[in-house]
């Protein structure tokens, strides 16, 4: 599907979008983290300089892959707005990968310079012999703010704001719509981490696309937004980073979510208008004893995304802040947005419509329409929908259809009002005596126990129902399985409740905050 009746005529890349917001909203906040902000005039220029050293000091050529390693601080969307402007292509990476992660990583992209946090440096020591990377730029969480140059043999931050002081940034040639702009890599949950390639048309158009669904309650230049959620991941990469961004908002980076004391010191201050977040990061700020005395007045828009949101959890949120909570759907593979709710509108219990220019439709296993209001597997065709996996064609005809349709592994079905509601990953299902056990359904029931935080539901081998149910929970007070197993009774089919239920400290999750099922598994 075309993208370029969604995207203005004089945008012919990302870069363009990027440079007409900063020069659009010049002497407005761009971002704040650590209790520094940053005007758009200030990260224009920073982006800037940083760029032309990028072109001017390095071996670099149009195309190359640039790997951005660095937690929510400002250095990292002036790299990432850098590069770009630069006429790079930006993998971005997770700064908790292990070394073996990052060989991975860096080899499959075929990065050439890596922009990293000095703390993790000690990591990347370790495999440097084994990759590709020319060029190394280090940061430390507070050289933006105190300007000292870190020691040690790879340039700095301050070194290259130094360096640049007199350079221009060179005009981008032939990097256009459908030239490659980022490197999403998946999280290998299926195997091997994959990286998604996608096109200056398919964040551009995401971004868009996004903007037409939050309407006009999403005031341009006079939004405040707390993005928590790590900006190499898709989801604030693009809603962040490039969508809310492109309002003229100003983004409070939060560096370190876990650390929910230094995440409210940090956000107190603000009359904030927007938060992104999901699942566990809504419980536990509504379960601090401190956070209610934030400013909740203008809090509009609460978006969701990432993983399930339990019905436990959008209602202590609303109880909480006086605030919806907004779902949405989207992976890597797809820029990521497919699907969002309507603010103040919500239909709840599901991920809302498809946006503009997005068909979804559910599948079957021989890859065929179900009928309408039946469950299959979710495909999407859209203009945010990735090119393929980069470098790995096979990989890529795996999840398309014939007809174009990327597969996206969730099981979902339309309902009548047109939204979709996500059953759960096809891979997670639990087959119980022929009957599937969806997981996430039983989740959210245990997570309606006044006593359970938080639950994670796998199947194990069975020899009489060839698997059974079994949860892992997290709560605030003792509990009695037998007692847990009785509310689920009443609640959930027979072959539904968790025959196994298991008291742990604290669930496996990722970086990001999703709960890793696999890892009880294994």
């Amino acid at each position: 599907m075309s993208a370029s009746h969604l995207i203005p005529e004089n945008i012919h890349n990302l870069a363009d979008y990027i440079e007409l917001k900063l020069k659009t909203y010049a002497d407005l906040k761009a971002y704040s983290a650590i209790g520094q902000e940053k005007t758009f005039a200030e990260m224009d220029a920073l982006s800037a300089k940083f760029g032309a050293w990028l072109q001017q000091n390095t071996n670099l050529k149009p195309g190359d892959r640039v790997a951005v390693q660095l937690p929510n601080l400002i250095q990292n969307p002036i790299a990432v707005y850098g590069a770009l402007r630069a006429g790079f292509v930006v993998v971005n990476t997770n700064p908790l990968y292990t070394p073996t992660e990052m060989q991975h990583q860096f080899n499959d992209s075929g990065a050439k310079l890596l922009v990293i946090l000095s703390d993790f440096l000690p990591k990347y020591e370790q495999v440097k012999a084994d990759t590709n990377i020319d060029t190394v730029i280090v940061t430390s969480a507070t050289q933006l703010i105190d300007g000292k140059k870190l020691e040690g043999s790879h340039p700095c931050y301050a070194q290259v704001f130094e360096e640049a002081a007199d350079l221009e940034l060179s005009p981008r040639e032939n990097i256009g719509l459908e030239s490659t702009a980022i490197l999403q890599y998946t999280g290998g949950t299926t195997g091997v981490s994959k990286g998604a390639e996608l096109t200056h048309a398919n964040v551009l158009t995401n971004s868009i696309q996004t903007l037409d669904r939050l309407g006009k309650t999403f005031r341009e230049g006079e939004e405040i937004i707390i993005c928590p959620l790590p900006l190499y991941h898709i989801y604030a990469f693009t809603v962040c980073m490039m969508t809310f961004f492109a309002k003229g908002a100003l983004i409070v980076l939060i560096p370190n979510p876990r650390d929910m004391d230094a995440f409210i010191h940090l956000i107190k201050p603000y009359k904030f208008t927007a938060f992104a977040g999901l699942n566990t990061l809504f419980m536990g700020l509504c379960a601090h004893p401190h956070f209610k005395e934030c400013d909740f007045s203008e809090l509009k828009l609460t978006m969701s995304g990432g993983t399930a949101l339990t019905s436990a959890a959008a209602e202590l949120w609303q109880a909480t802040t006086n605030c919806s909570v907004t779902e949405g759907y989207g992976l890597s593979e797809t820029a990521p947005v497919l699907t969002f709710n309507q603010p103040g509108n919500e239909s709840y219990g599901t991920v809302g419509a498809a946006l503009t220019g997005t068909d979804i439709r559910m599948l079957d296993a021989n890859d065929q329409p179900v009928e309408k209001g039946q469950e299959g597997q979710i495909a999407a065709k859209g203009p945010q929908v990735m090119r393929g996996y980069w470098r790995r064609p096979e990989e890529t005809a795996k999840v398309m259809t014939a007809d174009g349709y990327f597969k996206t592994g969730d099981i979902g079905k339309i309902m009548s009002d047109g939204c979709i509601k996500i059953v759960d990953r096809l891979k997670d299902m639990v087959l119980v005596s022929g009957f599937n056990v969806y997981p996430n359904e039983v989740e959210d029931t245990l997570t309606q126990h006044p006593n359970i935080l938080e639950a994670a539901v796998i199947g194990k081998p069975d020899d009489k129902t060839q698997e059974r149910v079994c949860a892992y929970i997290t709560v605030n007070a003792p509990i009695d399985t037998e007692e847990v197993q009785a509310f689920c009774r009443n609640l959930l089919t027979a072959y539904k409740v968790p025959k196994e239920i298991n008291v742990i400290d604290e669930l496996p999750k990722t970086a990001v905050g999703k709960i890793l099922r696999r890892a009880l598994r294994e």
